[in-house]
């Protein structure tokens, strides 16, 4: 049974307050056992709600869990998907203060910068490239209010996919002259590479991702927007980061990205 509004709307107060205090909370999942993956993205939205009613403002959406084998430890058969907010926005090479987050982790991703709207249903993998201006390197820095990421999928979801912050690169290319599912990607830090990958890990194709996002925010009565940042999904590993550290990924063919916590 769905929980009330009441509660989703507290739950994402809750969450929202835990975002501003910098601190965990205990797994929601735990709390209420009942907790279904609907009723984490109504808690999500209340949370974003809040966050622009205090002056942030939405640029682009974010896909997570695209990978087979991370879908198979959360227990489902689909992606996740978050928001991105002004207050999150990182320029390439940008020194990032650590303390703004509390047990970070990083992931290179491929980014997609819209010309035209997308709303789902029906949005193919032609629409969406039509639909695309550029795709940008882009490192997304995940980061969770659950306690010690003990988190389930309902969790992440409520916690806004677990996304916490963006870097954008410093190069933007027209999809149509790349092949999406080659370009290789590595990733490095402190200077040691430390994993590689290719756009075929996320979903087969990144575009396969941001047209499942369109169809799936169709269904919240959401679109993507000209102008948005969409946050395909990760082409590689998952990697903590401290204060010191120095954060690069290249994509072949598109540039890189790259950040530094302090």
């Amino acid at each position: 049974m769905a929980l009330n509004h009441k509660l989703c709307d507290e739950l994402g107060d809750e969450l929202y307050d835990a975002w501003r205090g910098n601190r965990m909370l205990a797994p929601l999942i735990e709390r209420i056992p009942g907790i279904t993956v609907d009723d984490a993205y109504r808690i999500q939205l209340r949370t974003i709600a809040r966050r622009i009613e205090a002056g942030e403002r939405h640029v682009g959406k974010k896909v997570g869990l695209t990978a087979g084998v991370v879908q198979r430890i959360f227990g489902v058969d689909q992606p996740d998907f978050g928001h991105l907010l002004s207050g999150m926005s990182y320029s390439d090479g940008a020194t990032i203060d650590s303390k703004k987050f509390i047990q970070p982790k990083g992931e290179g991703e491929l980014g997609f910068i819209l010309k035209r709207d997308l709303m789902g249903p029906g949005i193919t993998n032609a629409d969406v490239i039509a639909a695309t201006e550029c795709v940008v390197p882009c490192f997304e820095i995940v980061d969770s209010r659950i306690q010690d990421w003990k988190i389930k999928v309902q969790d992440t979801v409520a916690d806004n996919g677990s996304s916490a912050a963006f870097v954008v690169g410093d190069k933007a290319v027209s999809p149509t002259k790349l092949d999406l599912t080659t370009l290789g990607m590595v990733l490095e830090k402190n200077g040691e590479i430390i994993g590689t990958g290719a756009g075929a890990a996320t979903l087969g194709n990144p575009a396969n991702a941001v047209s499942w996002l369109a169809n799936a925010l169709g269904a919240y009565g959401i679109g993507l927007k000209a102008g948005e940042l969409v946050l395909s999904g990760s082409l590689s590993i998952m990697f903590p980061i401290a204060a010191g550290d120095h954060l690069r990924m290249t994509i072949g063919k598109l540039g890189s990205a790259s950040c530094r916590f302090s």
